[in-house]
């Protein structure tokens, strides 16, 4: 399996600034010392920065860095290809200073970029997109051409900044040795173009904004719950919003709940309204009903992370099966897995797992650029799974998983 790396970031707590030290995918903080747990929320992505053992006396420059981890699915002539990334870029183009981060990351802790930071922070010059653009053509280099879809899924966005001074040379302030050749004459590291930093991160109380009860969840938990009033509330820039959610029943006390995301979504370039329209498109051996045209399509996406595999797997399965809404809308009395997987993310994968089933793919596939799928309505739905030694499986739709891979996962 491939592996990824796991940064930990140097932090302190709000409330009574004791140290703690938190992994990249912790939301959910707890303090050891005075037990008041927050919420980390970004304004849009987080800022970090390597520490640095520079001499007093050198002016610090940090240079700003893309990291991206998360799952790449290409749709070709043969199938599906997914593969796990964890990359470093750029993010201000230069010639002089490191193309990539390298393990530095990895070995250092990292920090939160503050507003009282000290140093010159450059100002990124390149966009995500545009980096994200550059990693899957490099990634797609060697897959057989043509390549109908490509989508990042499960990402990881952040922005690294490591420290370097300048010299005659550029130098690494963490190992305090050059990186570069001789600069030019011509070179003014004055005129690198800065910017102040001012990201502050929100650290939100977990009270429910409906009854003021302390919400449940877990460290990398984007979704937390109240079993006070039973609601179900979604971390986003802005705060909490309420997420309308479900579970199946099931008759086994002993059950574990996966979380997954129904998806109502508008289609054009291809008809997809219906579960007559999913039974053509997908040419599934059976006969259409006539009440089938008034069922409507969802799309069915894993809400927590997953080997890109299994992504693919469970989100073809449970499109193709439609599970029907039996649900109680209400959380599930039994254990139940974190939502670990933003909801753009899953929206994200929809294109893929519409790919995933359409036959004859010959005749299909190529029409995929020219099909446009917009999001219209969401509903979380917790769905049973049997457990049998190290195995979650659920034979309805033919899932299954093992609770050592689905623990990994939660670090992609």
């Amino acid at each position: 399996m491939t592996q990824t790396s796991k940064f930990l970031i140097e932090h302190q707590c709000p409330q009574c600034g004791a140290p703690a030290t938190l992994e990249e995918t912790d939301h959910l903080f707890a303090c050891e010392f005075c037990r008041v747990k927050s919420y980390l929320l970004p304004g849009d992505f987080f800022r970090y920065r390597l520490p640095h053992k520079a001499p007093k006396e050198k002016p610090l420059v940090f240079f700003p860095y893309w990291r991206f981890k998360g799952c790449l699915f290409s749709c070709v002539t043969g199938g599906i290809r997914q593969r796990i990334a964890d990359v470093s870029h750029q993010a201000f183009v230069s010639n002089h200073f490191p193309a990539t981060l390298g393990l530095r990351s990895q070995t250092q802790k990292l920090r939160f970029v503050t507003p009282d930071a000290e140093g010159r922070f450059l100002k990124p010059t390149l966009p995500y997109r545009e980096v994200l653009a550059l990693i899957g053509k490099g990634f797609s280099a060697s897959l057989p051409k043509p390549i109908f879809a490509q989508s990042f899924i499960g990402e990881t966005i952040s922005q690294i900044y490591a420290p370097f001074y300048i010299e005659d040379r550029i130098y690494d302030a963490i190992l305090n040795r050059p990186v570069s050749v001789d600069l030019p004459e011509d070179f003014e590291a004055s005129t690198l173009q800065d910017e102040q930093p001012a990201w502050p991160i929100r650290f939100v109380p977990t009270l429910c904004p409906n009854c003021g009860w302390d919400m449940e969840g877990e460290r990398d938990s984007l979704a937390l719950s109240c079993r006070n009033c039973d609601s179900l509330w979604l971390a986003g820039k802005k705060g909490f919003r309420k997420l309308s959610f479900a579970h199946i029943p099931e008759g086994d006390a002993k059950a574990f709940y996966l979380p997954f995301y129904r998806i109502k979504a508008t289609v054009t370039g291809i008809a997809l309204e219906s579960y007559a329209d999913l039974i053509k498109v997908a040419n599934l051996p059976r006969v259409v009903q006539e009440d089938w045209t008034e069922r409507p399509f969802h799309f069915w996406s894993p809400a927590f992370k997953v080997r890109p595999q299994d992504f693919l797997r469970f989100s073809r399965n449970l499109t193709l099966s439609q599970p029907p809404d039996t649900w109680v809308p209400k959380l599930p009395d039994g254990d139940s897995h974190p939502v670990t997987l933003p909801v753009q993310e899953a929206v994200e994968g929809l294109e893929i797992t519409l790919a995933s089933f359409m036959k004859p793919p010959g005749i299909l596939l190529p029409k995929l650029p020219e099909i446009e799928i917009k999001p219209k309505s969401l509903m979380l739905v917790y769905i049973p799974f049997r457990s049998r030694g190290n195995e979650l499986f659920q034979p309805a739709f033919q899932l299954r998983i093992n609770r050592n891979l689905l623990t990994y996962a939660r670090q992609l």
